[in-house]
């Protein structure tokens, strides 16, 4: 190695080293959470053999994290773009609310739609909050989602809906197809779409250009605000569909209290599947793969029975490993 006078690398290998971390960064953004998922998972059906069984992995895996995989695939977008969406939980509850409500008294397919469009509204205000009001957009969907569960309380009088006795729209997520429920395929389908999206439209340029300089974007005539808004429009949508397919399980509606954690789960398989919390990088399909290890810690408490307390310890220390992982990566690169 060759050093300048000051004890500096020269140019050259300056421009070396920077390529090595570049090229590590990027490695470890495309695999990084495909080698633990693996691990974990051979780990778990060798340790358990009911691991493997259907039951298990399509309806305690697939079925039940089918919601979080539609609110996750969305709010990548937002998080690509440079935003971020909190409003999701409340969103979530908002449209369990009005497809419930609505459907006790008409068509669910009608109840379905109005449920979504508040969804789209609810995105709709977050984007314009955060693009032309400049308000930061943790701020913003934070206290949309007080906003948003406040209106949910005072529409429903604090009343919790079932409908146990229309069953009618529990086809919308139960219904069998290929050994499968429809839960799942509804959100195979969201991720494709918004995965093809991201990957190979010229929308999905223009989010990866907004959270990656959002300045030099706008002067390479990239409508910077309307593709932030967009993707949270996007992000409320699926937070509704999430919750009409919640509904569509259970038949009931559950208070904003026991999905207040929502957001941060969401948030945490985004993370961990390696978007970068600053915007600019990230992957559908990779979010998909840390939602997914992230569900397979809850399954191998249940299945080896160990104290389910813990697992908000252990998602807590896994997102700051991987937050602190992304902090690392951009600092060594520059």
């Amino acid at each position: 190695m060759t050093e300048a006078s000051n004890g500096v690398l020269n140019p050259t290998e300056l421009d070396t080293a920077n390529f090595s971390w570049r090229r590590f960064g990027g490695l470890w953004r495309t695999t990084g959470i495909l080698i633990p998922f693996l691990v974990l998972f051979i780990t778990l059906a060798i340790a358990n053999g009911q691991f493997l069984t259907r039951q298990n992995l399509v309806v305690n895996i697939l079925y039940l994290q089918a919601p979080i995989l539609i609110i996750a695939a969305a709010g990548t977008l937002v998080l690509i773009a440079g935003g971020l969406d909190l409003s999701v939980a409340a969103t979530f509850v908002l449209a369990e609310d009005v497809a419930a409500g609505v459907a006790l008294h008409s068509n669910p397919i009608f109840a379905v739609i109005l449920a979504l469009l508040c969804g789209a509204v609810v995105g709709l205000v977050n984007g314009f909050v955060v693009a032309y009001l400049r308000i930061n957009a943790l701020i913003a969907t934070l206290a949309m989602s007080f906003v948003v569960a406040g209106i949910a309380e005072v529409a429903t009088n604090n009343t919790f809906y079932s409908l146990f006795d229309r069953p009618s729209l529990g086809k919308f997520a139960t219904q069998d197809f290929l050994g499968a429920q429809s839960a799942i395929w509804i959100a195979l389908v969201v991720v494709v779409i918004l995965g093809l999206t991201l990957w190979r439209s010229t929308f999905g340029r223009y989010v990866f250009a907004a959270g990656g300089n959002a300045e030099a974007a706008r002067l390479a005539g990239v409508r910077v605000s309307r593709v932030r808004i967009t993707t949270f429009v996007l992000s409320g949508t699926a937070a509704a569909l999430a919750g009409v397919i919640s509904l569509a399980q259970t038949l009931t509606t559950t208070p904003y209290s026991n999905e207040s954690s929502l957001a941060f789960t969401v948030l945490a398989g985004i993370v961990v599947g390696g978007t970068s919390i600053v915007g600019g990088d990230g992957s559908v399909t990779r979010t998909v793969i840390g939602t997914l290890f992230i569900a397979l810690i809850q399954n191998g408490f249940d299945l080896l029975q160990f104290n389910t307390f813990y697992i908000p310890l252990v998602t807590g220390v896994i997102l700051i490993v991987a937050v602190s992982l992304d902090v690392w990566l951009r600092q060594r690169r520059r």
